[in-house]
């Protein structure tokens, strides 16, 4: 069942168009994320879902209901913000307790018992394990659980639909992993339908069910993170996934054969270049190491080919050095190919 959804929407801000014929459904259970760079419309397609924002053309549509004209009150949604918007005056469960004793379109209007507001808060405040700090002011808290109170003032009203702009960016590291993965437990456990903006491809491909990739108010792609990741819809798509980013150059670069007519730029992950040691046996090109990051697990090659910079990943002991000659090869059936618009060769 489809819980939420833009059909052609349009929204323009003057003379920009910052969301452009946009369809986009959103299943019941689903977890959506949105992904691009600043500017391609992510915070705009949101705030059309929460009525904060009007299309010019199409429509919004939430439980199947036309709400392209309600309101936001109006819109059985939950918005979580970048920022924490608690209030700094109450405690962690008045916070928590505060979108319950209010009537709403959530609870048909009327309000919440005492007792019922009690077990609702406690038992998010245990899933988002902050049980302990229900009678602290929020000020008293670290960033990390301001958020996951931000979070579960959305949760506590069960609304059709969750939509979040950005919510952990403002964590350092270590908070940002830890509430991904809560964020996904929880996700799972109540069955909840998110919307969520993001710019950091890792949040994107381990929460996503699917990614909508944007670019310029435009869906280029929404798939699952795997699909867009291996077969992505242009050269865009195939760049907002994957650290380093996929090797891009002419054909003919890495010695790839088979190439398809058309074939204007050919796409290799850095996982799927192989080096060796060695000269050309044919089915490899010569090439120098420019540089060697070791990153534990993992240490990624820097290549010199034909005067291209390209990218492999090899082995944590691989036994490459600054200048070392290397023979690189791709691995068969690896190689993405794209026309001169940058759209993917079937």
């Amino acid at each position: 069942m489809t819980a939420a959804a833009l059909h052609n929407a349009t929204k323009r801000f003057g003379d920009t168009v910052a969301v452009a014929d946009a369809t986009l459904e959103v299943a019941d259970g689903e977890f959506v994320v949105l992904l691009g760079p600043t500017g391609a419309g992510k915070t705009t397609t949101l705030r059309l879902f929460a009525g904060l924002e009007t299309p010019e053309e199409g429509r919004v549509t939430i439980a199947g209901e036309d709400v392209t004209r309600l309101g936001p009150a109006e819109r059985d949604v939950a918005f979580v913000f970048q920022q924490y918007s608690l209030y700094p005056h109450l405690t962690v469960y008045e916070n928590l307790a505060f979108p319950l004793k209010a009537p709403g379109r959530a609870s048909g209007g009327r309000r919440v018992s005492a007792d019922a507001i009690r077990r609702r808060v406690t038992e998010i405040a245990e899933l988002l394990r902050i049980e302990s700090k229900l009678g602290n002011r929020v000020t008293a808290l670290s960033g990390g659980e301001m958020q996951r109170v931000s979070i579960g003032r959305a949760l506590v009203r069960e609304p059709n639909l969750f939509l979040m702009d950005e919510p952990l960016s403002s964590l350092d590291a270590k908070l940002r992993e830890d509430l991904r993965v809560e964020l996904k437990r929880i996700q799972r456990d109540l069955g909840a339908t998110i919307l969520y903006v993001t710019h950091d491809q890792l949040e994107a491909m381990t929460l996503a069910d699917r990614i909508g990739v944007l670019a310029s108010g435009r869906l280029v792609q929404v798939d699952t993170p795997r699909a867009v990741y291996e077969t992505p819809a242009d050269v865009y798509a195939a760049q907002r996934l994957g650290s380093p980013q996929i090797n891009l150059v002419p054909p003919g670069t890495l010695a790839i054969g088979g190439t398809p007519a058309g074939a204007a730029t050919v796409g290799v992950r850095p996982e799927d270049v192989v080096l060796h040691k060695g000269a050309a046996n044919g089915t490899g090109v010569t090439g120098q190491i420019l540089t060697i990051e070791h990153f534990g697990v993992e240490t990624i090659a820097l290549v010199e080919i034909a005067g291209r910079h390209v990218h492999a990943l090899v082995g944590p002991r691989a036994d490459f050095a600054h200048g070392t000659a290397v023979v690189a090869s791709v691995r068969p059936g690896a190689a993405l190919y794209f026309d001169s618009a940058g759209v993917r060769l079937s």
